[in-house]
């Protein structure tokens, strides 16, 4: 009687970690929007996006040190980001946008808007 318990109980945690394991893969599906940038390890991911004019774009910083949003022209400039927040910019005209963390300067990225 106890086996079977133990295996209940076995089987009920393996089903609710693959339920898990499958929300997660959902969570990444869902978090790789084409107009994401990711700021971890202290790099902007991608270095390099091409998007559409009229697109918005969002940052999101993952590294434990807070980070900013900056364009080289001043177009704009973010707060100082901590981990988890955001940050966003709807890019209206087509050009050469070049960003760069104003904390860690060698930070940076390039976004070309179609």
């Amino acid at each position: 009687m106890q086996t079977t318990h133990i295996r209940r109980v076995f089987f009920s945690l393996l089903g609710i970690g693959g339920i898990m394991a499958a929300s997660a893969v959902f969570s990444v599906a869902r978090a790789q929007d084409p107009n994401a940038v990711v700021i971890k390890n202290f790099m902007f991911s991608p270095m390099a996006l091409t998007i559409k004019a009229g697109s918005t774009v969002t940052w999101k910083n993952l590294d434990g040190e807070p980070h900013t949003v900056v364009n080289d022209a001043g177009i704009f400039r973010s707060s100082a980001l901590d981990q988890n927040d955001t940050f966003q910019f709807e890019f209206d005209k087509p050009g050469v946008y070049k960003v760069f963390c104003g904390i860690h300067p060698n930070m940076r990225e390039t976004i070309t808007v179609q």
